[in-house]
């Protein structure tokens, strides 16, 4: 076992639902045009400036899948796809416009842990929090030093949240964007060794 673990969270490239102004989540929203593109400028950035994963792991969703695919394909790695990594679990939400869930699902003032996502369904943040735990585990438990991630910008903040220890913390992640950690396996220390990277994208 080595005495780091290096995480490369990465989150995926635009997608329709960004143009459709709906709630995304669990809805399963493609890669569009832009997204691909994105992905693809990431990709030969890493073939120029080799990250040296030794392995990768994505949602089941079609929109990390797909980022995945795109810019494992040239490192030579193949994703292994886990649904322990999909976005948040929306309920109702998924895909609804937001002036609609404006109206039917009004934010509560205080929402208790708990509570599920929606009156009428969704992961509680005690469950989301569950999951994201669950998914360092699986990561830990493999005798590897750097690993690539690549999901949704909720479920990124989560595990980000675990591992910094702040349950109030908003961790951007913009199309593509990546953060990367540095866990050592001594100690409780997490170095956090940027946020947000977009090298590949012009600003």
């Amino acid at each position: 076992m080595t005495s780091h673990l290096q995480l490369t969270l990465l989150r995926h490239g635009r997608s329709r639902a960004d143009d459709e102004n709906v709630h995304e989540g669990r809805y399963d929203s493609p890669l569009i045009g832009a997204g691909r593109a994105q992905a693809h400028k990431l990709a030969a950035y890493w073939q120029a400036n080799p990250p040296q994963f030794e392995a990768a792991v994505c949602s089941s969703l079609s929109r990390a899948h797909e980022t995945a695919q795109i810019v494992c394909g040239p490192l030579g790695l193949t994703p292994r796809v886990s649904d322990l990594w999909r976005e948040w679990d929306n309920g109702p939400l998924a895909g609804m416009k937001h002036e609609e869930a404006e109206q039917r699902y009004p934010v509560p003032a205080f929402r208790h842990d708990l509570f599920p996502f929606t009156a009428d369904g969704g992961e509680s943040q005690a469950q989301i929090r569950a999951r994201a735990l669950t998914a360092l585990h699986e990561l830990w438990a493999m005798p590897l030093s750097n690993i690539l991630i690549v999901s949704h910008g909720g479920f990124l903040n989560s595990v980000l949240r675990e591992l910094v220890g702040s349950n109030h913390a908003w961790f951007e992640f913009g199309d593509t964007g990546f953060s990367r950690l540095r866990l050592s396996r001594e100690s409780h220390t997490v170095r956090v060794l940027s946020v947000n990277e977009q090298p590949h994208i012009a600003h």
